[in-house]
């Protein structure tokens, strides 16, 4: 119960690392906003989880739905402890055929997106005056770039120095943001990701998957439940003095 009488928002929180991370937070005592763009799978979720979990819609494109989605969480609760920055989507292609279609999604989602998130939770937490944790998801595609995936690194890369940015900036008022940088995690997406490499490398599919995941030191690829851990200690009252940081939870994939 590490994180009792706590509430916390989950963007993306209806599948993969998102729906893990909800699942141990109400574990561990908090009351989740299961917030994501399918309602459907939000509310299913909730209900699964009775009074712990509650669904709310959010698009993090827009400035209007993240807005409503703070005021509706605070007048539901009474206040937002934690905010898991998870919502993001992924697009690959050679660097001469990345169209500004794909650029201005993938940087609409995972960077502006997270950013005026964290921004609109932020203000609340320091009008409200308790401080509060703030857990934005990077990657390990942050870390380094990659040929077939330019957009998606470079996205995944302003996330980490966003956090080191608003880590600094935020902590007067005892916020802190940190990040996790997950490496290769089974979930659905995969399947769209094996696809894209299958397209691009002249791959059969499912090749790619196999050796990623043989290519982890620890032996397989990541489960979204492998992420929940890190989410709850960043979350706890254990990670008062852990500021700006974003930690690799990647089964020793990349070292920084």
């Amino acid at each position: 119960m590490r994180l009792n009488g706590k509430v916390a928002v989950v963007t993306g929180g209806a599948g993969g690392i998102g729906q893990a991370i909800v699942e141990r937070y109400v574990q561990e005592g908090a009351t989740v906003a299961v917030a994501d763009r399918s309602m459907a799978a939000a509310e299913a979720l909730a209900r699964t989880l009775g009074k712990g979990a509650f669904a709310i819609d959010l698009d993090v494109m827009r400035q209007d739905s993240i807005d409503a989605m703070v005021a509706a969480v605070v007048d539901r609760t009474g206040g937002i402890d934690i905010l898991v920055n998870n919502a993001a989507v992924f697009d690959m292609a050679p660097v001469l055929d990345v169209t500004e279609k794909s650029y201005d999604f993938v940087f609409g989602v995972n960077t502006k997106g997270m950013f005026f998130t964290l921004q609109a939770v932020a203000r609340h937490m320091v009008e409200r005056g308790r401080g509060g944790k703030i857990i934005n998801m990077a990657s390990q595609a942050g870390r380094r770039g990659e040929a077939l995936v330019s957009v998606y690194c470079a996205s995944k890369a302003a996330v980490i120095s966003l956090t080191q940015s608003a880590g600094l900036d935020l902590i007067k008022h005892r916020i802190n943001v940190n990040g996790i940088a997950p490496g290769v995690v089974d979930t659905p997406m995969w399947q769209e990701v094996d696809a894209l490499f299958a397209r691009y490398e002249n791959r059969p599919a499912g090749e790619k998957k196999r050796l990623v995941g043989e290519a982890v030191p620890y032996g397989r690829m990541g489960r979204p439940e492998d992420h929940a851990g890190a989410a709850v200690f960043l979350a706890s009252d254990d990670a008062d003095y852990v500021v700006a940081q974003t930690l690799n939870v990647d089964g020793g994939n990349w070292m920084s």
